[in-house]
């Protein structure tokens, strides 16, 4: 309404100077203030359009990140850990908390999973755009010849959901406890502190075994599970709605490859916005801005167009 008030000013301000032309006196102060007011005129149109789309209610929320390694062995696990730094990185320079939960390391400094939490107003509202398969083109330490190898890795965001927002009975979860296997104190690995949950009607499994209770390893299980089952009605949804869109942006659809980094060239490529930075150790340091900015404002303009505004 703020802004709507500043457009109708606008206009009115807009509409008094046109009529001052008339005027030998004010003609030269109108034609100096009428390029100005048309400007803010076209801003505040764009203002308002922007303000009018329909904001989606998981923008504040912090997120459950899971980056799983894909094709390529050994440096799919390694780059899977570089991916996690650079998130990490990412959401240190916004001071959003990072919480490890679950990690399955490979034992060569890499991870076949690795899922963790960020912590911070807006932080799904940025990485939502992180979603899809992840490339890298390089040569691996162990590569004796020198060869480029190309490997993958795929990261889904789930933004955290209450107790209140997804209703999981009791009675659709079977759980498992069992020993875990990663390194976590002697009451660890003597107790079987680590869970495993199965939910009944999707298939569903949600492992957690880093925390040293029983207890909390299944209250961090429960919010991996309710935000991936929250994450799959929000996918049906959106699909349902708009069939015809197929872009990633906004979509959920993991199936494509989002991102390439190439080692080789020192070159970072986001294929669904055709930008490409030639700053890579920049970007594995978290500089990821400057892509979320595009997508973000690529993914308005596509609302925009769908809402035929």
């Amino acid at each position: 309404m703020a802004r709507f008030n500043d457009y109708k000013t606008v206009l009115k301000d807009l509409d008094e100077a046109q009529k001052m032309l008339a005027s030998d006196e004010l003609k030269e102060l109108a034609e100096a203030e009428i390029p100005n007011l048309e400007k803010r005129k076209e801003q505040l149109e764009e203002t308002l359009k922007q303000l009018l789309l329909p904001r989606d209610p998981r923008d504040d929320k912090s997120v459950i990140v899971e980056i799983r390694a894909g094709a390529g062995g050994d440096e799919a696990g390694i780059f899977a850990a570089d991916l996690f730094r650079m998130y990490t990185r990412y959401s240190e320079g916004r001071n959003w908390k990072v919480d490890l939960m679950s990690a399955n390391d490979t034992g060569v400094g890499g991870y076949k999973e690795v899922i963790f939490e960020v912590k911070g107003k807006g932080a799904f509202s940025r990485l939502k755009y992180e979603s899809g398969v992840h490339r890298v083109q390089r040569v691996p330490l162990t590569e004796s010849q020198g060869r480029i190898h190309t490997s993958t890795a795929t990261v889904a965001v789930l933004a955290e959901v209450d107790e209140v927002e997804i209703d999981v009975p009791a009675s659709d979860v079977k759980i498992d406890t069992y020993r875990a296997s990663s390194a976590g104190g002697q009451n660890v690995q003597k107790n079987a502190t680590a869970v495993r949950l199965t939910h009944l009607p999707s298939g569903l499994v949600v492992t957690c075994e880093d925390e040293r209770s029983q207890t909390q390893n299944r209250l961090r299980a429960m919010g991996i599970l309710r935000a991936r089952l929250y994450e799959a009605e929000m996918e049906k949804r959106q699909k349902e709605a708009s069939e015809a869109r197929k872009s990633q942006i906004g979509s959920g659809d993991r199936s494509e490859k989002i991102r390439t980094y190439n080692y080789p060239q020192g070159r970072v490529t986001d294929h669904r916005i055709g930008v490409s930075i030639y700053n890579l150790p920049a970007v594995m340091q978290g500089s990821i801005d400057e892509f979320i900015d595009e997508l973000a404002t690529r993914d308005q303009a596509e609302k925009l167009a769908e809402a035929g505004v």
